[in-house]
């Protein structure tokens, strides 16, 4: 079991830091997008589902950086919920696999 957990941690590392990438490339192409074509823009659902699967921590930060959707409840009040989840999922996974 040990050896499968030292292999998995490296892994989910590599996935949270590739989601938090794709998160943060999305919010700057709709910022991009914003001020040309509001037709093609990346649907807030997508957004916040980036920023639930990787960590939303790059995203809340490129968001108040660029200043986009920062009026928007959802994203200012969500993307803190979002990475207090995170917290406990990983207190909880740190708890469990290394009492």
């Amino acid at each position: 079991m040990t050896l499968f957990l030292k292999f998995l941690e490296p892994v989910l590392l590599a996935l949270g830091i590739f989601l938090s990438v794709v998160s943060v490339i999305l919010t700057v192409h709709d910022k991009k997008i914003s001020k040309v074509d509001s037709r093609r823009r990346v649907p807030e659902k997508q957004l916040i589902l980036t920023a639930l699967f990787g960590f939303a921590l790059p995203e809340y930060i490129t968001m108040k950086i660029i200043r986009h959707k920062t009026k928007h409840v959802k994203f200012m009040a969500g993307l803190p919920a979002i990475m207090v989840l995170h917290l406990l999922i990983m207190a909880a996974v740190w708890f469990f696999f290394h009492r």
